[in-house]
């Protein structure tokens, strides 16, 4: 039988675009047929037979229609089907897996025609280039993909597979494929240098890697230390020798594959998050922490439809576009718009949303600071009604701005890698400026003393999250290979977030600070030690210290207090600055480069030798 193709790599698209007539004719109940309850071969013809009716075309232009809200809220959604469980009248399911249980549910509602025209999925590379799929299409393709990692690679259900891929299409039909398999997966910003990409490869034992021509490379130049490396798959229209074509394999391989059965606590995605101290811990997250957990909370943070449009502009190496831009959107059978956005540009952003039918906006503060500076009222925005920020707090006068601009309200969210939203302004809930809202659905969020009391409204302590007698589900199952760093999270019945804040009488957290030295710049997790080891494999540098420092626009931005060597003292400094950032730039991931840089004589220590970062850190912030 002949395979329907996809789409080949950004450069050379082909666009699935479903016929408008497809969920209004009588010729769509053909579809209408569970694929638990199918034989392999009348699978495939119908299918087949459907993707037929489908045009395949290039798209240089958005479409001249928009998409309108379904005329009534679906009662068969997904989303509803688990509403026993969220009021407690029936258990959580032992097995679970996202793929099967909510994406090929989804695919089910769509053939039955209800579901709204939009895609699942919509991506515009902002040169032309457009994909769309439906829940079918997506289904399609990532079965396809699947059987390359299993078939192909050899890969079985617990091998992890590195994933270093820009906002792509392909980056989500590994990671839906991935779950279809169940192979962990380890997302990958793609600013990670050889350095990083070696330690995330001998600390996972990942097996496989997949990336871009760009960064392959650098793998190969550290892929000779990693003997349990087996498979180097590249997204590219050439290839390299070594690696196996990615494109090129999964179009040619069959789209029959049966998704795996995974018990609800069975690993599925590990993000390597950046400590105070050390290299970035890696935290393993569960089929139930991240891919059942927005089934069974209410609509808190994003409160959506499948008649709305979402565009989340993280980076996909983080915990945030796992969230925001596929499990929680997708349990609502919502689209997910993505933008290659090789750059944070402000008029790009404006202008897509003024283009496209966007409903939904999440972004760091570094992106709604960017975009106050601009003559706002240039643009109209098509669709745009709900905004979202999260990674760092978000200045009250940005959101000001930003309000009476638009007319939109900033709604923040607060989280962590480890737990994902904790706390939110949700849709309707009022809003303070400053405040990160209320504590998420499933989380007991309180503000703690040393000794884990809780402290009542108003007094400054940590921030926690109930963790005892009973694990939220929401929570990250482990720091993998490190249980000291899992017990050391934890105090008393709490786990600890290592922020400080306060909580008013209405139950409004406000963030103060880190607890720690971790540095969060423009959404951004970086570690000083990581910055330090860089540093101090320069030879003019004798000893350092990372902290953050205040920034207009970044919230906050790292900050190296550098001593120098005798024999670099006569060195001109502002050239030896520029060398000391490029020098981390090329060390690590070029984020984390110090963008400000202070020569001193001397460190601040305690008796015991240890440099005393809160007394630069509070120096900086003027808070000597």
């Amino acid at each position: 039988m002949k395979e329907c193709p996809g789409f080949t790599s950004p450069g050379n698209l082909l666009i699935w675009e479903a016929c408008p007539e497809r969920i209004h004719s009588n010729s769509s109940a053909i579809f209408l047929y569970s694929l638990q309850h199918l034989d392999t071969l009348s699978s495939a013809m119908k299918l087949l037979f459907k993707l037929q009716s489908l045009k395949l075309l290039r798209t240089l232009k958005p479409p001249n229609r928009t998409f309108h809200g379904h005329p009534r809220l679906l009662s068969c959604d997904v989303y509803s089907q688990y509403e026993s469980i969220r009021l407690g009248k029936q258990e959580i399911p032992k097995y679970f897996n996202f793929a099967s249980d909510v994406l090929d549910k989804w695919s089910e509602i769509e053939k039955a025609g209800k579901r709204p025209s939009n895609p699942a999925f919509w991506w515009i590379s902002g040169e032309g280039e457009e994909v769309k799929w439906s829940f079918e299409e997506l289904g399609f393709l990532s079965r396809k993909v699947a059987n390359v990692l299993t078939k192909e690679c050899g890969l079985q259900k617990g091998d992890k597979l590195i994933l270093i891929l820009p906002r792509i299409p392909e980056w989500w039909l590994v990671k839906v494929a991935c779950m279809r398999a169940g192979i962990v997966i380890i997302p990958g910003t793609s600013q990670l240098s050889a350095k990083d990409i070696l330690y995330r490869l001998q600390a996972s034992k990942a097996t496989c890697i997949i990336t871009t021509d760009k960064l392959a490379p650098a793998v190969d130049s550290v892929a000779s230390q990693c003997q349990l490396l087996k498979n180097k798959l590249m997204v590219s229209k050439g290839s390299r020798e070594g690696w196996l074509n990615f494109t090129e394999l999964y179009q040619n391989q069959s789209a029959d594959h049966s998704c795996i059965k995974t018990k609800i606590q069975d690993p599925m995605i590990i993000f390597f998050t950046s400590g105070t101290t050390g290299s970035p811990k890696m935290t393993q997250h569960s089929q139930g922490s991240l891919g059942f957990r927005p089934l069974l909370s209410e609509r808190y943070w994003l409160d959506l439809t499948s008649s709305d449009v979402i565009w989340n502009t993280a980076d996909t190496g983080w915990i945030l576009t796992s969230i925001a831009s596929f499990f929680d959107p997708w349990v609502f059978g919502s689209c997910i718009f993505i933008h290659n956005l090789p750059q944070t540009d402000s008029a790009v952003i404006l202008n897509t949303l003024c283009r496209f039918p966007v409903d939904a906006l999440v972004g760091a503060p570094t992106l709604f600071r960017m975009l106050v500076q601009e003559d706002l009222s240039k643009y109209k925005f098509m669709n745009l009604k709900y905004c979202m920020s999260g990674g760092e707090p978000l200045n009250p006068e940005v959101m000001e701005q930003w309000k009476s601009q638009t007319g939109l309200d900033i709604h923040e969210v607060y989280g962590q890698t480890e737990m994902g939203i904790i706390c939110s302004v949700c849709k309707g809930m009022k809003i303070k400026p400053g405040s990160m809202g209320k504590a998420a659905p499933l989380y007991d969020v309180q503000i703690i003393d040393k000794n884990a009391n809780i402290l009542p409204p108003g007094q400054q302590g940590e921030i926690a999250v109930r963790s005892k007698p009973i694990r939220p589900l929401g929570f990250f199952s482990e720091y993998l290979d490190n249980p000291k760093k899992t017990a050391e999270s934890e105090r008393g019945d709490f786990y600890v977030t290592g922020d400080r804040g306060t909580m008013d009488e209405e139950g409004y957290f406000q963030f103060i600070g880190r607890d720690d030295d971790i540095i969060i710049s423009s959404g951004y997790r970086i570690g000083p030690f990581e910055v330090e080891s860089a540093l101090i494999e320069h030879p003019a540098v004798v000893e350092t210290a990372v902290v953050s420092s205040p920034d207009p626009l970044r919230g906050e931005v790292v900050k190296a207090f550098v001593v120098l060597s005798p024999a670099f003292s006569s060195t001109d400094l502002k050239s030896l600055t520029r060398d000391l950032q490029d020098h981390v730039k090329k060390t690590t991931a070029p984020y984390k480069y110090p963008r400000k840089v202070e020569f001193v004589k001397e460190l601040p220590k305690t008796v015991t030798g240890k440099i005393k970062r809160n007394v630069l850190r509070d120096k900086e912030w003027g808070r000597i």
